[in-house]
């Protein structure tokens, strides 16, 4: 499994970059210090930390996502699956849920997921 690990402040910043690319570095500085407080320095460090794992590239100024959203979302829930629940999804589903109420059109939408991921 690839590791698409990230830190929260990195996610947050990827999100930035998901949501709106391609995106001119420049650009990208004031959305972050718009989004998160960010200074200049501080998203350049990070868009370089994120550039150099192969997450993100930045070529001529122009930044765009390498990896997916989703593909990070799949790596965070195996993570979590594997370290919390030991790999079962019943067992995280049965907490997840616990307390929760769902709409009948969530229930038939996971319904539907769990029919088409066991054929």
């Amino acid at each position: 499994m690839e590791e698409y690990k990230l830190a929260d402040g990195e996610y947050k910043f990827a999100n930035l970059v998901w949501d709106n690319e391609p995106i001119n570095s420049t650009d990208l500085v004031k959305i972050s210090y718009e989004k998160l407080g960010w200074k200049k320095a501080t998203t350049y460090t990070v868009l370089r930390k994120l550039c150099e794992r192969g997450i993100l590239s930045n070529e001529n100024a122009t930044v765009t996502a390498l990896i997916k959203k989703e593909q990070v979302q799949k790596y965070e829930s195996e993570v979590l699956l594997e370290k919390s629940f030991n790999n079962s999804l019943p067992a995280f589903l049965t907490t997840f849920l616990k307390d929760k109420k769902l709409s009948k059109k969530e229930a038939e939408e996971i319904k539907k997921m769990i029919e088409e991921a066991s054929k």
